[in-house]
């Protein structure tokens, strides 16, 4: 008698092992691994290409071109890498509430009213709840239609049925397949609904779309295998409680992944954001504690506003929103042995308005000032810009793109910077040279 084939597997990260674990050795998750019966074993195997492929000289490859198609929102074409290519899958990730169903609706009706047909699929709501949001968004459309379904051969039916262009599925945990015997989100189903949607994709060349939850800490929930199996992976980020929507860019077959999506929450639904480099800081008069400064989103450069705390406690926190804690806690090493500015007992905490979460360290200067001005309770000047990196030793370090950063601060009216040089000087904007942290202080 044959023995029967048994398999076990992390319902957390898709780890698998030939025995049960109370533990998982790789995300480290309890009571998580659950065991597969033998005609999922089968099918986690049979996951093959059975044509074979003939290697060819690199000189002799043709570059292929890929069509896009106008999704008609400036923003979505910029972190897409310049439209939507057909046949392609895009995953978009985004906590609870930040509008990834609105956007994805209000785009399926762009798309739509250009002539496309798009089939739009919701395994969590009923299509009574779409129309009432495409009556708001106005994203009503003869080419738009609705299926409201859980289970993937039905969808994968309805297909078969016509000559879609578009396919949105909302949301990929929700969803389920008849050829797995698991629960709805688990590794073994979206791994096979996903699969499933990447050749029906890549066969009839049908751009889809899949929508993602995420996790506590920030991920896409379900296995790793998720993001490798599409071409684009997006998350939205965002305060469900401000109107400002990013729409970030990690994984791009198509393009670059430097781009970042602004929208905008309005009575219409998620937007375009117009005139998005004054919604970041606070125009006219600047209390204490705050500076600005130019970071690079992308290809373009924003203005944003560093909002700093700085109060004596018994008990002294550290908090930082938006910026990284880490350097947060260089810096103010840096100013109590360079400046001799102790806060060892004080409160100190660090904003960035406008939910702008900042990765590089030409904003360094500017968090320094704004900590300097909270602390002293000196107000900065409104017409002046922070630009430059800190090093250990007190230096400030040049940045990338300056002239990038100095025009939008023109446009935006200031008339002062803080740099580290000169090498760009625009009419209209004075630079003052600081090359380590002492001159910024003298300066304030």
């Amino acid at each position: 008698m044959a023995k029967n084939t048994s398999i076990f597997e992390c319902q957390t990260c898709g780890k698998t092992s030939k025995k049960w674990l109370g533990k998982c050795p790789e995300c480290e998750a309890w009571d998580s691994f659950l065991e597969l019966k033998e005609k999922e074993y089968k099918q986690l195997n049979s996951y093959k290409n059975n044509s074979k492929a003939n290697a060819i000289c690199i000189e002799d490859v043709q570059i292929e071109s890929y069509e896009r198609l106008d999704t008609l929102d400036e923003e979505l074409n910029l972190v897409l890498g310049g439209g939507l290519v057909l046949g392609s899958l895009v995953l978009i990730g985004g906590s609870p509430g930040v509008g990834k169903s609105t956007l994805l609706l209000k785009i399926a009706s762009n798309l739509a009213k250009n002539s496309h047909k798009v089939l739009y699929v919701s395994a969590e709501e009923s299509k009574s709840q779409i129309k009432l949001r495409a009556n708001r968004l106005d994203a009503n459309s003869k080419n738009l239609f609705l299926l409201s379904e859980l289970c993937l051969e039905d969808v994968l039916e309805e297909l078969n049925k016509d000559k879609y262009e578009i396919l949105i599925i909302d949301s990929i945990q929700t969803m389920y397949s008849q050829n797995i015997n698991s629960a709805a989100g688990s590794v073994s189903q979206v791994r096979e609904l996903t699969f499933e949607l990447m050749k029906i994709s890549k066969a009839r060349n049908i751009s889809t779309f899949i929508i993602g939850h995420i996790t506590k800490d920030g991920a896409i929930a379900g296995p790793r295998v998720l993001e490798h199996m599409v071409d684009v992976v997006l998350y939205f980020e965002g305060d469900v409680d401000k109107e400002l929507r990013l729409l970030r860019g990690f994984k791009n077959r198509f393009g670059s992944t430097s781009e970042v999506g602004i929208f905008e929450m309005s009575a219409k639904g998620l937007v375009s954001a117009k005139n998005l480099s004054s919604k970041f800081f606070t125009k006219g008069k600047i209390s204490s504690g705050s500076a600005l400064t130019a970071v690079m989103e992308g290809s373009r450069a924003l203005i944003v506003e560093i909002q700093a705390l700085v109060c004596e406690s018994s008990y002294p926190k550290r908090s930082s929103t938006g910026y990284d804690r880490n350097r947060l806690d260089m810096l103010l090493a840096l100013l109590e042995k360079k400046l001799g500015i102790g806060l060892s007992h004080f409160d100190v905490f660090i904003n960035v308005s406008g939910g702008v979460k900042i990765s590089e360290t030409a904003a360094d200067l500017a968090v320094v000032a704004a900590i300097i001005s909270s602390f002293k309770n000196r107000p900065l000047s409104k017409e002046a810009i922070f630009i430059g990196e800190l090093s250990l030793n007190g230096e400030i370090r040049e940045v990338f793109n300056l002239e990038t950063r100095l025009k939008e601060a023109k446009m935006q009216n200031f008339k002062n910077a803080i740099v580290p040089s000169k090498a760009f000087e625009l009419d209209g904007i004075k630079c003052f040279v600081s090359t380590e942290l002492a001159q910024m202080l003298e300066w304030m």
